[in-house]
């Protein structure tokens, strides 16, 4: 196929693009723009099988310890479960404890946006700051911008991840301590980011309300499984919303990590949410391997990877609410498939784990989509559209899907040099003028950006990186990369602030960075 151009595919068939198009739990995907053939497809299923991939969809949903450098299962998928199904987990059912969280939130969200939960000084609150990093961020963030629509307008939300003090301070600057609220989203209560801000909250809003501390357990609610730390912070263990280890922080927005997203758009909208969760489940447990969405996205990103050298996807949403999905799937596939080791411990003879990146259109177009099309090297795009605007201007949503349409059909079919000249282009500049095309994409299109529409797209992609990790043979759910620096930043913080100088153990570079920051942390005076 590497030599085949997309032009003679839809040359020789001329209804590829109603052949290639698959359409499932409210999802229409296109993917007749992708660099194959029926045979290739074949080819990719095939491999699906002889990887297991079936067994292994199903060994997930069972709640078998899939997890295996952890020992634990990876049931994210029992988080939208119906009440009154059965998932079990050494031989418990966790879908009465899932609900059980879920009607906690529900009340405490309700309590909250009807006015009845009162600040310290009987005020009612209007400012609500989660504080939480990676999945305990990167998952309520996408999805409180996603359905921005549908919130409360009178509760403003804030986010504070970053350990920089800028982070929070910003978040804070304009808010009256007595209206704020702040969700602490740690599952031990120990995350070094995480508590850093919380404790900066803490001295924040005791700074605002006198110093009274009893006005934490007004101010402050955790999610997280630690009641001794929880408690120890001042936070009432009522105010607790649990999860379990079974379910990986970029797996967990809806999970009580969805408190703050919940606490947006309503207990109704996020059982909406689930609700589109689970359609997707449903899809990819029960659907034939070929006439199944995530599979299919995930064969197609595989062959990129490994057949053509790919090393990054774009995933472009036409649609500004959804301005940080691109941002949430980089946690959700990088650290899910960024792995050099096979599940057995082996050394892996394949690429894995692509670059996810992207922004919503039409911004990037005039950014880097450059590259894309006149570039020298070929990135895979997943368009992402709504038939129907959520904020109809006019026409402008006819010129953001047009848009949208028009940058797939450059990609793939470009612009020859021939067609160039006919225009009445000068010799000299056709080069610069000419589209190679050739370019594969996929066009994922809903009908509205709702928060069941939200909850398929993220189970598609939750289930095409499960896919691409079947396929090789890795574990998707430890992250053991994100630890050794973590541990060498322990060793550091106090070397740069202590009497004593730097200890040897760090190679030259980090020692000479060290020092250099050491003898310029405080600031001067004015010259």
């Amino acid at each position: 196929m590497r030599d085949i151009h997309l032009r003679r595919l839809f040359a020789e068939d001329p209804r590829r693009g109603e052949r290639m198009a698959l359409e499932a739990a409210g999802v229409h995907l296109d993917y007749s723009k992708n660099r194959v053939s029926a045979e290739t497809l074949r080819l990719l299923l095939a491999l699906a099988q002889e990887c297991g991939l079936a067994q292994r969809i199903e060994a997930m949903f069972r709640g078998e310890r899939i997890n295996t450098t952890e020992k634990r299962a990876a049931l994210h998928t029992a988080l939208r479960a119906p009440a009154g199904s059965s998932v079990l987990v050494d031989g418990e059912n966790v879908v009465p404890g899932v609900h059980a969280v879920l009607e906690a939130m529900a009340r405490f969200c309700q309590s909250v946006r009807a006015g009845h939960w009162r600040g310290h000084t009987g005020k009612r609150m209007r400012n609500a700051v989660n504080i939480g990093i990676g999945g305990s961020d990167l998952g309520p963030v996408m999805a409180f911008e996603a359905l921005r629509a549908y919130s409360e307008r009178g509760l403003r939300l804030r986010f504070v991840s970053n350990v920089d003090g800028t982070d929070f301070a910003e978040a804070v600057r304009d808010l009256d301590p007595g209206e704020t609220l702040f969700i602490v989203a740690s599952k031990t209560f120990t995350t070094l980011e995480t508590m850093a801000n919380a404790r900066a909250a803490r001295a924040w809003l005791l700074a605002g309300l006198g110093g009274a501390k009893e006005a934490i357990a007004r101010h402050f609610v955790a999610v997280s499984t630690n009641e001794k730390e929880v408690r120890g912070f001042g936070i009432d263990p009522a105010n607790m919303f649990g999860f379990w280890d079974w379910v990986g922080g970029r797996y967990s927005m809806d999970s009580a990590i969805g408190l703050s997203t919940m606490l947006a758009v309503g207990p109704a909208h996020f059982r909406d949410l689930l609700a589109g969760f689970r359609e997707m489940d449903e899809h990819f447990r029960a659907a034939p391997l070929a006439r199944n969405l995530p599979v299919l996205m995930g064969l197609l990103s595989v062959w990129y990877v490994n057949f053509f050298g790919t090393q990054t996807l774009a995933v472009l949403p036409y649609d500004q609410y959804l301005k940080r999905f691109p941002a949430y799937l980089q946690q959700l596939a990088m650290e899910s498939n960024g792995k050099r080791v096979t599940a057995e411990g082996d050394p892996v003879a394949w690429n894995t784990g692509p670059v996810y990146w992207g922004e919503p259109g039409t911004n990037g177009q005039h950014s880097f989509y450059q590259l894309l099309h006149q570039g020298t090297l070929v990135v895979p795009c997943d368009f992402i559209g709504f038939c129907q605007p959520l904020n109809a201007l006019q026409d402008q949503h006819d010129m953001l899907i047009a848009n949208m349409l028009a940058q797939g059909e450059a990609l793939a079919f470009g612009r020859t040099a021939d067609e160039v000249r006919a225009e009445g282009t000068p010799e000299w500049l056709v080069p610069h003028r000419v589209f190679e095309g050739n370019r594969p994409s996929n066009t994922l299109r809903l009908e509205r950006l709702t928060p069941a529409a939200l909850g398929r797209l993220v189970a598609l992609y939750e289930h095409s990186v499960f896919t691409q990790a079947a396929i090789w043979g890795i574990n998707a759910f430890d992250q053991w990369g994100v630890e050794l620096g973590k541990a060498l930043a322990q060793r550091i913080i106090p070397e740069l602030s202590g009497a004593a100088e730097p200890s040897g153990a760090h190679d030259g570079s980090t020692l000479a960075l060290i020092s250099r920051y050491r003898s310029l942390r405080q600031p001067r005076g004015r010259d």
